[in-house]
């Protein structure tokens, strides 16, 4: 996997989990866009809708598992597997 690919994946999930977290409202990931994560910055970005792209996307893409939880240290994107209660506390389930 190529750390394009990582790196999308990462910020994509990391998107959603920051916005759940600072608006208690979940996100919504929409067909046609990406979100990545470089320098400490998420930026979100539209897909150029073509099969080529989307091919090459898809090449190195994996699925993120259930229970995946991304976090931010010392200015890192890192992830582990488990989950958050409603109050923040991780745990595995």
């Amino acid at each position: 996997m190529t750390k394009l690919s990582k790196t999308l994946i990462a910020a994509t999930v990391f998107a959603a989990i920051a916005t759940t977290a600072f608006s208690q409202a979940p996100m919504e990931f929409k067909s046609g866009m990406a979100h990545v994560y470089a320098g400490g910055k998420m930026s979100g970005i539209t897909i150029v809708p073509s099969e080529k792209n989307h091919e090459a996307m898809m090449k190195h893409a994996t699925k993120v598992p259930n229970n995946t939880v991304f976090f931010m240290n010392n200015g890192q994107l890192y992830s582990t597997s488990g989950m958050l209660d409603p109050t923040g506390n991780f745990y595995l389930p």
